[in-house]
């Protein structure tokens, strides 16, 4: 049958690939791999934890989907999985870990190596080019083509570190929309303090102050504005860090 294809359609495509590429080009930059056995999920943090939960169910659903013959909802799936949570989420979460190295790092590279290996092995029937070649690359195997289908059968459910990673994504988005609000650089660093982070949560302050470019207060802190997101508060120091002629501007306006 005749298809209506739009260039926008096209260029979306284009982008995707273009995502899958350079998230691949980063993992393997980092030393991710596909050495040995995955490290047991007890030993893992909650950021590789949550990635795998997601992954599992991931490969679930498409593999439903696909036996009941709704391809464009499993690549769907697959789109989201490797747009919205490997790449937007899961690859700036880690980046905290890789910069500081060690056994953690270790682990983190094997669980990535491990997700994109079967993110590519999903992705093979339907871009089975890009897949083949990048697959080829992280895994040193023959080919897609006679590599073996995800499995699907196993699906370890993880609520805590569903939850855990939920709260950072909240508090980093928030954080982040502040700042763009306040017209502050993205590149500009900021003194801040938060409170509201316990238990398991507090072990990933370093990791969200990375993201959102926050400095450790100091004992002259001075904050001059604050947001409150769930259970969480963030101070601000916001001196010297607004154009206070053009935020005047555009409130007037």
């Amino acid at each position: 049958t005749d298809q209506a294809l739009a260039e926008e359609w096209i260029a979306g495509s284009r982008n995707f690939a273009t995502k899958v590429w350079n998230a691949s080009r980063f993992a393997m930059m980092n030393g991710a791999n596909v050495n040995g056995p995955l490290p047991d999920r007890s030993t893992l943090n909650h950021i590789d934890r949550w990635i795998l939960s997601r992954l599992d169910e991931t490969i679930r659903n498409t593999d439903h989907l696909f036996e009941t013959f709704e391809f464009a909802k499993g690549c769907e799936e697959i789109y989201h999985f490797a747009w919205d949570e490997v790449c937007d989420w899961y690859l700036e979460l880690i980046k905290d870990t890789f910069a500081k190295g060690g056994a953690e790092a270790d682990k983190t590279r094997r669980v990535l190596g491990h997700v994109l290996d079967q993110l590519l092995r999903l992705m093979h029937p339907t871009m089975p080019f890009l897949s083949e070649a990048l697959w080829t690359a992280l895994t040193g195997g023959e080919s897609l083509v006679i590599a073996q289908w995800p499995n699907a059968k196993t699906v370890i459910e993880d609520p805590e570190a569903l939850s855990v990673v939920s709260d950072m994504q909240r508090l980093i988005t928030e954080i982040r929309r502040f700042r763009s609000d306040q017209g502050i650089k993205t590149s500009a660093r900021v003194t801040a303090r938060i409170e509201g982070l316990t238990g398991a949560s507090a072990q990933y302050e370093a990791a969200i102050r990375f993201l959102v470019r926050l400095d450790e207060p100091s004992a002259q802190f001075n904050p001059s504005a604050k947001i409150e997101v769930g259970d969480f508060v963030v101070h601000f120091d916001l001196t010297g860090s607004i154009d206070v002629k053009a935020e005047r501007a555009r409130l007037q306006k």
